[in-house]
């Protein structure tokens, strides 16, 4: 595949596609000097919406209710297990649970509908009676003091391309939904989403799953991704999904090689100025193999460095399998980049975290 050279649209300021390197860097570095709110992301189901604003992350849980996805199928593929760890990342400080029942690993075929609604739609309407129990609450020992959760309780998401069972899932209390396709697996979603108005994350993705890193090719893979984001919030818009709906996935291992994941993880400051939140997902991918030759059990360290770095550099929305490592990563960089005056003594002390947390 092969694009033209990009042409910035009217929705971003020339100035921003001409600038050198070296005031990309200025600019990042001068953003990241001002501690602020991430632009607000309206989420919510049938019951109602939800308004979420990354102060300036927000953290998402990744629990698959698979037997083969990547890094941990067959840990919690059934409702019991699969419970047991979503309340575990919620009492993390998990902003959100991203709850999938179809792996979507390279080279994994599609299962069936029912297949997946059985496996998800018990997890998320259990989830969702989980945590607005009044006796749920986050563990104390969960490293929360200079990073309290930004959602009162945390929300459940759903990672689909399905049309039947994102609305069986919002029907059940789910709030947002993850969807790898942008709408090419079923046309039918953009329907659903009109009708319930979730939180949607539109990420960007060279082919389904089954085919996707056959042979990855991009002439500028970063502005490529931007005027795929752009044509897809017009086309979300258009059909009847405001724009502060949807959030914004550049698809880490999506049909990339590591030079593009790495190209697009530079290029982050680019998908922020879209003015949307941007979600990212590289929690112990392949891109830390390719880069250090590292298994998936031992992609931790990397992965926790990558999320501090990729906070500072715009990301705003981290899915991980490790809620409070990613905490802790993200609270360090907002401590370091994202100057903010607070009334404490020192970290930890009397003042720390006034006027913060949970309601």
């Amino acid at each position: 595949m092969t694009e033209g050279p990009f042409v910035p649209a009217k929705r971003r300021p020339e100035a921003f596609a001409l600038r050198s390197p070296e005031t990309a860097a200025a600019d990042v570095s001068a953003a990241a000097s001002r501690f602020g709110p991430g632009p607000v992301w309206r989420v919510g189901g049938p019951q109602g919406g939800s308004i979420l604003v990354p102060e300036p992350f927000l953290v998402a849980g990744v629990l698959n209710v698979t037997p083969d996805s990547f890094y941990d199928g067959g840990a919690h593929d059934t409702c019991g297990p699969a419970l047991a760890h979503g309340l575990a990342l919620g009492r993390c400080g998990a902003d959100m649970v991203d709850v999938g029942g179809e792996s979507t690993r390279p080279g994994s075929d599609p299962v069936p509908g029912d297949v997946e609604l059985g496996r998800v739609v018990p997890v998320v309407r259990g989830l969702v009676r989980a945590f607005a129990d009044p006796a749920f609450a986050v563990a104390p020992d969960c490293g929360q003091g200079l990073f309290p959760p930004t959602a009162p309780r945390p929300l459940v998401s759903v990672d689909t391309t399905r049309a039947a069972c994102a609305a069986a899932c919002l029907e059940a209390g789910a709030a947002i939904i993850n969807d790898v396709s942008a709408l090419s697996a079923d046309p039918g979603l953009v329907d659903v989403l009109v009708q319930y108005r979730p939180g949607y994350v539109l990420m960007h993705s060279q082919g389904p799953p089954k085919t996707m890193q056959a042979a990855p090719a991009y002439d500028h893979v970063a502005d490529t991704v931007l005027a795929f984001f752009e044509r897809g919030l017009a086309r979300l818009v258009a059909a009847g999904l405001p724009e502060e709906h949807v959030a914004l996935d550049p698809g880490i291992g999506f049909g990339k090689l590591l030079v593009h994941n790495l190209e697009l993880l530079r290029a982050l400051p680019r998908f922020a100025a879209l003015g949307r939140p941007v979600y990212l997902g590289l929690s112990n991918k392949s891109l830390f193999q390719g880069l250090f030759g590292l298994d998936v059990a031992a992609r931790g360290p990397a992965t926790m460095t990558a999320t501090a770095l990729c906070g500072v550099l715009g990301a705003h929305v981290h899915r991980v399998h490790d809620v409070t490592a990613a905490r802790q990563a993200l609270a360090l960089a907002r401590e370091l980049f994202f100057h903010r005056a607070r009334d404490r003594d020192c970290i930890g002390g009397a003042g720390a975290g006034a006027g913060e947390g949970r309601p």
